[in-house]
């Protein structure tokens, strides 16, 4: 038997005679968290307060048997263990109780404390196992939609390209934390290798084979995030039409990787520091607790004291989550990487598209070391892609090279090359002179999307959450209601 805690499993007791109940209590309070009910009726009315392991049931009770009761109460908790106790050996309908499911076991009267106590016992493991299961099965197909969805390139799963001293320090950074369970905070600019970095760490654990989980923080406004992770329950609410995990459940033994997850609610923030506390976590409207073994890797890209400083996050959450920080340094302060990267990336390509590219010129080589790269390595590989394209032969030159314009946020960085970045019009007005926070076009905004979700809430209902009835009775694709239903933090 697996070692489980006995006592955090409910066990209803059902008998009309209180005597009977007495008797229960006093022989297995010591042992079972034991619940009473006098009645049929009022054991189902229980049921819809407390979530039992076991249920025990006499037969034979006034206004409902005992075999009725635990056919209803299968109903409503199936994965119950059900016991009738019975002082008549009516061989025949027990027979036929125990074929419908509706009982597991029965013992005539008067009953052995050490054999009930057994049979208790492997009810809630049988119980217990059926719920591991279930959980198994569930992660396993969310899981399975999940790689369905995510485009995930196995050539960079886990690689870091680069000898600079400045990257090795991050790989021995990874190397050293990668072994254990503790909780990672990665800061790097726009466009660097966090993602790289996160999977890295992944592969060099022994959670490499459990499942590797991105969130992109940003499609999810307000209270969709917490959902998102946390998952909920049934009618917790508007929208929710069915039980659904979240991907911190998905991650299970694995990594979950949290691309810049701001703002944080306050009740994401407390959901978040009990999780990293004690690993136990509840879906949104449930109540009861899951225990989640995941590695939370977080990544930001503004520094680590401009992120937490200005007092919206709880004290003991930033450092939950700040206890082994890895700093990603940009591509302009480890320009001997700029070539080894590019390789690398037109390797990738070359094997896509077998009439590109394969090699880089010198010349082309020393411009794109010149270059600050305020993309950091997503605008190298978009260029070296460009390049390969435009070169219509085996060798990039420098002409091939297109930067893509960018506006001048900072004071141009001495590295850029003028002749290869063009500054942006300054014609267009600001956002602010167009509409303040609040503004008429904030409003009408905020409107729209509230009209667009009641009428999804609408067509859901209607198709009973079926979102291919859905999608064709709305007449968009499958693919667009998806998107549409996440961005409005519907279950999606």
């Amino acid at each position: 038997m697996l070692d489980l805690d006995l006592s955090s499993f409910d066990v209803l007791v059902v008998d009309d005679e209180q005597d009977n109940l007495d008797a229960f209590r006093f022989t297995f309070r010591r042992s079972f968290r034991l619940n009473y009910a006098r009645g049929g009726v009022e054991a189902l009315e229980m049921l819809d307060r407390i979530d039992p392991a076991v249920i025990l049931s006499d037969q034979r009770m006034p206004g409902m048997a005992g075999i009725d009761f635990l056919e209803r109460a299968k109903q409503r908790r199936p994965d119950a263990f059900g016991i009738l106790l019975t002082a008549y050996a009516d061989i025949q309908v027990l027979v036929d109780a125990v074929n419908s499911g509706a009982v597991d076991r029965y013992i005539q009267k008067p009953w052995n404390s050490k054999e009930l106590t057994a049979i208790i016992r492997q009810g809630i493991q049988v119980f217990s196992t059926k719920r591991e299961n279930r959980r198994l099965r569930e992660q396993l197909a969310l899981y399975r939609g999940y790689l369905e969805r995510e485009q995930r390139d196995p050539i960079d799963f886990g690689e870091l390209v680069g000898d600079s001293r400045a990257l090795q320090q991050v790989t021995t950074s990874i190397a050293e934390v990668a072994s254990t369970s503790t909780h990672v905070l990665i800061e790097g600019e726009q466009g660097s290798e966090k993602d790289v970095v996160a999977r890295a760490i992944h592969v060099g654990s022994s959670r490499e084979e459990q499942p590797f989980v991105r969130v992109t923080c940003a499609a999810f406004r307000g209270e969709a995030l917490e959902r998102e992770l946390f998952g909920w329950r049934r009618g917790a609410f508007e929208g929710a039409f069915g039980d659904r995990a979240g991907r911190l459940e998905l991650a299970h033994g694995g990594t979950i990787y949290l691309d810049e997850p701001w703002p944080l609610t306050s009740s994401l923030q407390a959901r978040l520091l009990r999780f990293l506390s004690d690993g136990q976590l509840e879906r949104i409207g449930a109540t009861d607790t899951l225990r989640v073994d995941v590695r939370v890797v977080l990544a930001v890209t503004t520094s680590f004291s401009e992120t937490w400083g200005r007092g919206e996050v709880l004290p003991e959450l930033v450092t939950r989550l700040s206890v082994f920080p890895i700093r990603l340094p940009p591509l302009r302060e480890r320009p001997g990487d700029i070539p080894m990267l590019a390789e690398h990336f037109l390797r990738k390509y070359a094997r896509r598209n077998a009439r590109a590219a394969t090699s880089l010129s010198e010349e082309a080589i020393a411009k794109l070391k010149a270059y600050a790269w305020p993309g950091n390595a997503r605008e190298l590989e978009n260029v070296i892609e460009r390049a390969a394209i435009l070169s219509r032969g085996d060798v990039i030159q420098p002409e091939h090279l297109a930067y893509t314009p960018r506006p001048p946020l900072l004071a141009p960085s001495p590295l850029v090359e003028t002749d290869t970045a063009s500054p942006v019009s300054a014609s267009v007005p600001p956002p602010s002179s167009i509409s303040g926070k609040g503004g008429p076009a904030s409003n009408l905004s905020a409107s729209l999307e509230e009209y667009e979700r009641q009428e999804l809430l609408t067509a859901m209902a209607r198709c009973n959450g079926n979102k291919a009835e859905v999608a064709r009775y709305l007449g968009v694709q499958r693919t667009t209601l998806y998107y549409r239903l996440k961005r409005l933090g519907i279950d999606g």
